[in-house]
Parts: structure tokens; sequence; C-alpha cells
């Protein structure tokens, strides 16, 4: 009863957790400079480590990271907007109705 495959054991996890240790050593230079800076002062920043992913070329640069924020919900806006547009053309809607037939008491005699 139940499944057509026969696996055995929790299914594959499509995500890949990254070791912490993975990120230990600061390996970029802005990171270095950074670090060496803070040490001209006597000072040490204990989480720096974890700002090491951000430099790292597989997540992408600073500006493809804030582009993908950004424009995240641009196709899903356009595709709606695309839908709304041809909904409103197949039901006949029309958001500017004609209010000409009522221009005669809105010229200056008027006010």
């Amino acid at each position: 009863m139940g499944g057509h495959g026969h696996h055995h054991g929790p299914p594959p996890d499509p995500y890949r957790i990254p070791n912490a240790s993975e990120y230990d050593t600061i390996s970029h230079p802005e990171l270095i400079r950074f670090q060496q800076r803070l040490a001209k002062h006597g000072l040490k920043d204990p989480w720096i480590r974890n700002y090491n992913w951000r430099f790292d070329k597989k997540y992408g640069t600073k500006m493809t990271r804030l582009g993908s924020l950004v424009f995240c919900g641009v196709p899903l806006g356009v595709g709606m907007f695309i839908a709304t547009l041809g909904i409103e053309k197949a039901f006949g809607i029309d958001w500017h109705a004609h209010h000409h037939a009522h221009e005669e008491g809105h010229g200056e005699a008027h006010h």
C-alpha cells in the first residue's frame, strides 16, 4: 500500500547546509583589510567570519543580490498586469467611462 518507488529512508535533501568550518578562515581581501584596521585600534570582531559568505562568488555579487531582491516580483507583476488587461478586454470593462454628455454644466458660466 502506498508508494510507487522503493525508497528506503527519508528522501534526499535538495539543500545542502554548509558546515561552519567552511567560513572560519577569512579569505576575502576586503575582510582581511577590515580586520587589520580593527587590529590597529586594538579591536577584534569575533563575528567577522559571519560576513565571509557575502564575498563568496557562488552567492553572487552585491549588485546581483540587490537586483534579485529589488526585482524578485517583477515577472509576476508583469504577468498579472497582462492578465488584467486581457480580462478587461475580454469582458469589455472600461475604466475610462465617457462623461462627455454632462459637459454643458461644467463650463465657465456654471461657476
